[in-house]
């Protein structure tokens, strides 16, 4: 510890801390948009965070600023308040403000600073750097109007990822943000993971909205169906000012009921079928000298990596579909048929924590007699928005339940599927089950649990037969798993791989965590966020009466009326899929 003073006040602080670091820990908030979370993104180029500091030559960034013994800060003297009011006032300058129409409209950290700094809109007048915009992929949508050049995009595509899609284009007043020349995400290796638009602290960058799509299938008197994912439940009521980790199951049943649509279903339920499928693959590759590892093939934004990374690979992968994917399929088919519907006027909307889940919805290898299973992918965020243009008061809802004909029993196996090392556990408690006929005593698998980065890895001990398992969240953490498959080093036996860290929790279309927004949660919420939502769901699966996928009623009666097994003919039509290597940067046209 060393000894500072902040605006002559003597404080204690952590040694190597920032001064933007240590004034929060002294309870001062020096306003700042280009560093993030623990300097993963300090470039001191946005010059809001000024400050003085006394014996200093000039004015410092204090994001990139350390402190030292006997340091004395000024914040809030005439000339280090109107540098940054500056600051802002040149940022804003350069900045598209159509505010009324921009989906950061709340949630913008620029429209916050220059509230707090007093910046005035019009204080500096002149041409705009040039526009790009980027609408073509079906995740992410780009607009460089709105663009503060603060890197945090690129930081975060490089720390989470290590891809670096992004980088900045051209030098002084023309430069932007973008993939390289100027490309479409559509047409660059990224996997739409969205986890740069979780950042972004404007509206530069966002999800491809898809709520047009619902409202004209509601128009077209489609039988509009909706399903959501385990994670929504986990943070929705972020939207709605619940503190971060409060599950709000019932009440989003009961707003989604209200918005019309005509059966709620919860994603759970695939996620159950999606065990009973993958589960059997795994052991008929483990029984039958099939390719091992074997990977999960969940999470599209990995999916999509390992088509443009590792397109060698693709055997590893299971064959199985996502959850909504699946569900979808069985919407389409057996509900459909039990409804008297044409699947043609059937719409499927799936509500989904994640940005990537937009593409593969439209991918052509999960057609089914040429139908799409999901019609349209909308994030927590889209959903939150849905809720509050209907005028429907969240806090107010009573708690309902999913809707419960074919499809409405899940397992706790199948809630567990938002967190990482969700998808591995279900899936040991099923394949547990089906090689020693017994169910595990402690259900939970607490050697595949946790939140940290990096990669997980455990021995699970079945009637003698010891699976060796690994965990990872975030391509960079994947990355050494699937160098070692690739050079024939691998010791294990089945690989979770989830696109965003953390999995589904912290997906890229979850609501925002910033916290000069969150003043009700904890200095630190930006280390515990993931671990918050992550108990919403592990206390959901601790409340069920079923736990396993095999044991949901609904599931064992849909294989005996309809699909019969497992990776039967019928189920391997509607539930599995294929994957294709593609080039990282295709042709511009």
């Amino acid at each position: 510890m060393i000894n500072i003073k902040i605006e002559g006040i003597s404080y204690q602080v952590e040694e190597g801390l920032t001064i933007l670091e240590a004034a929060r820990s002294c309870g001062y908030e020096i306003p700042s948009l280009c560093a993030f979370n623990h300097g993963e993104c300090n470039q001191g180029s946005c010059r809001v965070c000024l400050v003085e500091v006394v014996g200093a030559r000039g004015l410092v960034a204090s994001c990139v600023y350390p402190v030292h013994e006997g340091m004395e800060i000024l914040i809030s003297t005439p000339k280090a308040t109107q540098a940054r009011r500056r600051s802002v006032e040149l940022l804003l300058s350069n900045h598209n403000k159509n505010c009324q129409q921009c989906d950061k409209n709340g949630k913008c950290e620029l429209l916050h600073v220059a509230t707090i700094t007093g910046a005035r809109d019009d204080a500096f007048k002149g041409e705009h750097s040039p526009t790009h915009l980027d609408y073509l992929a079906p995740g992410l949508v780009r607009d460089t109007s709105k663009c503060i050049l603060c890197g945090r995009c690129i930081a975060r595509c490089k720390n989470a990822q290590g891809l670096g899609i992004l980088g900045f284009e051209n030098r002084g007043f023309n430069t932007f943000v973008s993939p390289a020349e100027d490309r479409s995400f559509a047409d660059s290796p990224c996997i739409q993971c969205g986890q740069c638009v979780n950042v972004c602290p404007t509206g530069a960058l966002m999800e491809h909205s898809e709520i047009a799509k619902v409202d004209q299938a509601f128009k077209e008197g489609k039988h509009v169906i909706v399903q959501a994912a385990p994670a929504v439940r986990a943070a929705l009521g972020e939207e709605f000012d619940y503190p971060i980790g409060t599950p709000v199951t019932g009440k989003m049943i009961a707003a989604l009921r209200r918005l019309g649509f005509e059966r709620v279903y919860d994603v759970n339920f695939g996620a159950d079928l999606t065990i009973m499928e993958e589960g059997s693959e795994l052991l008929q590759r483990l029984q039958n000298g099939g390719t091992l590892p074997m990977i999960t093939s969940c999470s599209p934004g990995w999916v999509n990596y390992a088509e443009y990374q590792y397109g060698d690979l693709l055997d590893h992968l299971s064959s199985c579909k996502s959850p909504h994917q699946m569900q979808g399929a069985i919407i389409k088919s057996y509900w459909a048929k039990q409804n008297g519907y044409d699947s043609k006027d059937v719409f499927v909307v799936s509500v989904m924590p994640c940005v990537a889940k937009k593409f593969e919805k439209q991918r052509d290898q999960l057609k089914v007699d040429e139908n799409y299973d999901v019609d349209a992918v909308i994030t927590t965020r889209e959903l939150a928005k849905m809720i509050k243009r209907s005028g429907i008061r969240f806090d107010r809802l009573p708690d309902e339940d999913w809707d419960q004909d074919i499809m409405g029993d899940y397992s706790g196996a199948g809630v567990i599927f938002g967190v990482t090392g969700g998808v591995m556990e279900a899936a040991l408690r099923t394949v547990y089950y089906k090689l020693t006929g017994q169910e595990y005593g402690r259900i939970a698998f607490d050697e595949v649990r946790g939140h940290d980065a990096g990669i997980r890895e455990a021995t699970i001990d079945i009637n003698g037969l010891e699976v060796k398992v690994a965990i990872a969240s975030g391509m960079k953490s994947a990355k050494p798993l699937l160098d070692d498959i690739r050079n024939n080093k691998s010791p294990y036996h089945f690989i979770e791989i989830m696109g965003c860290p953390g999995g589904c929790i912290n997906g890229g279309g979850q609501p925002y965590v910033k916290p000069c927004f969150l003043p009700n949660e904890d200095d630190n919420i930006l280390d515990t966020y993931k671990e918050k939502r992550a108990k919403a769901l592990y206390s959901e699966d601790e409340r069920q009466t079923v736990r396993q996928s095999h044991n949901n009623p609904q599931i064992i009666e849909l294989y005996d009326k309809y699909l019969k097994e497992p990776n039967s003919h019928l189920a391997h039509k509607l539930l599995h899929t294929t994957y294709a290597s593609r080039e990282g940067f295709n042709e511009i046209k």
